[in-house]
């Protein structure tokens, strides 16, 4: 049986912190599906297609790599691709506190691991909202991205 794991997120943007635990992830598991979770309850800076295809641009050389979309629990979609694992980074212990109860309840619900890796450190500061601030501020967030999030800046 292949080793998935299903690494979900809103990924607005994709962020040198989430390529770090993707890429380190490829050596743990046979394939990781890049989950993009679809909440109408939200709004995004960057729409589902420019999300899709910043994350698909930036692995389109890694044959272990599947970007899909999806709706509801992140176990029923687990379930649905036939994924062991729950892939998740961790960047400080607020992270670690947090992402430690949905582990749980996802475990509770399902026979579903999370695995957690911990963003390299020179990294570990860097999230989606801070890239989303800078880009509003017309500040430069490309040390931020990989080369797929390019973005015209009004």
């Amino acid at each position: 049986m292949k080793r998935r794991a299903i690494f979900p997120g809103s990924f607005d943007p994709l962020t040198l912190g989430h390529y770090d635990i993707i890429q380190r992830g490829i050596t743990l598991f046979d394939e990781i599906i890049i989950a993009i979770g679809v909440n109408t309850d939200k709004s995004y800076m960057f729409s589902l297609e420019e999300r899709k295809h910043f994350i698909t641009e930036a692995f389109k050389d890694e044959p272990k790599i599947k970007v899909l979309t999806y709706e509801g629990l992140t176990v029923d979609f687990c379930k649905k691709m036939n994924a062991g694992f729950i892939l998740r980074g961790l960047r400080n212990p607020g992270d670690f506190e947090f992402e430690k109860a949905i582990a749980h309840t996802n475990r509770k619900l399902s026979e579903i691991d999370t695995v957690f890796l911990l963003t390299s450190s020179g990294k570990s500061y860097i999230s989606s909202s801070i890239v989303r601030d800078v880009i509003k501020n017309k500040g430069d967030y490309t040390g931020l991205v990989p080369n797929s999030v390019r973005v015209k800046l009004k």
